[in-house]
């Protein structure tokens, strides 16, 4: 948006383009050429290109109109040695699902569109005793502008406080608040999870199993909760026997469901807590010679590209995650240019019906 100056501030803008009209003619501009026309310092300047609130409406708009009369265009690696820091976006994340990566980075992409910021991506380990080591060097070494954390990377406390501590600008995702509105989006994960047990219930199922994400993981312990409130309330329960731990990946779902066909009392509906175990789980529902959904009613949750395209279409959770990422992008250079939030940014899931669920056989 065009900031209009103060009405006696035209005389002072035109006789500074009428100078640098008459530059422009000599040849390329430089930083110093700008601050001197406009008769400010050089990091004046600075804080206008980088969009520091501390300059001054009227200096704001005289030394923008310089700069576009003179067509100049910001050395991107001059910005960064003038804000101490790199023009990098990082995406720290250990999150086995490929597909989820991937959309959260189209997300930030799209949000860092015709901007000077690349997005760097940085895979780690929560279980490596080296992890803050390893990521205290590579904020050393690299400097970024800030960080993207999603799960379950977002969920550690002392990598916050770490990245508090060396002026790290950053963003966290997560299915519960934690930490202040300017740094945080927050996701419904219970909510979502409490469709998909109402969505089975009023099918008619009542033996209902539960293939849950890891236990390290906060979104798994949000998901599976939620989901015992949504059969709760539609006077359900999920026995002992009808829950199985699984990885968040296509293989540990394949596994789990192998392990619920061959229980005691096999299931009619199975929610997963992802769609990669989704995935598995008609894998191992196939090989066990059963049929989706006339013997097996499967949900899962994100709502993956991949939902739509198995067969039959997987019922799912939709969690906006490109959405989510071109957020957080968003939110973080919100934060860079000091622009407070006008309160906590969350993203609500909704339950996609599609052709994986159907009432229970008929006995």
């Amino acid at each position: 948006m065009t900031e209009t100056p103060p009405p006696d501030a035209e005389t002072e803008v035109a006789e500074a383009l009428r100078e640098a009209a008459e530059f422009r003619q000599q040849g390329r501009a430089t930083i110093n050429d700008i601050a001197r026309i406009a008769k400010v310092s050089k990091k004046t300047v600075s804080r206008v290109i980088n969009e520091s609130p501390l300059v001054k409406p009227r200096t704001r708009h005289l030394v923008k109109a310089i700069i576009s009369e003179l067509g100049f265009t910001p050395d991107p690696q001059a910005r960064a040695l003038a804000l101490r820091r790199s023009f990098l976006i990082g995406l720290v994340y250990d999150n086995p699902s490929p597909q989820y990566v991937v959309n959260m980075q189209r997300g930030i992409l799209d949000g860092l569109e015709a901007t000077d910021f690349q997005l760097v991506l940085r895979p780690v380990n929560r279980a490596d005793a080296d992890l803050k080591d390893r990521l205290k060097q590579f904020i050393l070494q690299h400097k970024p502008f800030g960080l993207i954390l999603p799960p379950s990377v977002s969920e550690d406390e002392e990598l916050a406080a770490m990245m508090r501590a060396h002026e790290v600008d950053y963003v966290r995702i997560a299915s519960v608040e934690l930490d202040t509105p300017g740094r945080m989006i927050r996701t419904h994960d219970a909510e979502g999870a409490a469709q998909a047990a109402r969505h089975l219930c009023a099918l008619g199922h009542t033996a209902i199993a539960h293939i849950h994400g890891p236990e390290s993981f906060r979104s798994a312990h949000e998901r599976r909760s939620g989901f015992i409130r949504g059969l709760t309330e539609s006077g359900r329960s999920l026995s002992a026997d009808m829950i199985v731990e699984a990885g968040y990946t296509f293989d540990s779902g394949l596994l789990a469901m192998e392990k619920l066909l061959y229980a005691r009392r096999r299931p009619t509906a199975i929610f997963a807590g992802n769609d990669e175990m989704a995935t598995g789980a008609y894998v191992a529902v196939r090989k066990a010679g059963l049929r989706i959904p006339e013997d097996i009613s499967i949900v899962g949750f994100d709502d993956t590209p991949i939902a739509a395209r198995l067969w039959p279409a997987l019922t799912t959770v939709r969690l906006p995650i490109r959405e989510m990422g071109r957020a957080a992008a968003k939110l973080l250079l919100d934060q860079a240019a000091g622009k407070e939030p006008e309160g906590q940014l969350s993203f609500s899931p909704e339950i996609v019906v599609r052709d994986s669920t159907a009432s229970p056989p008929a006995k």
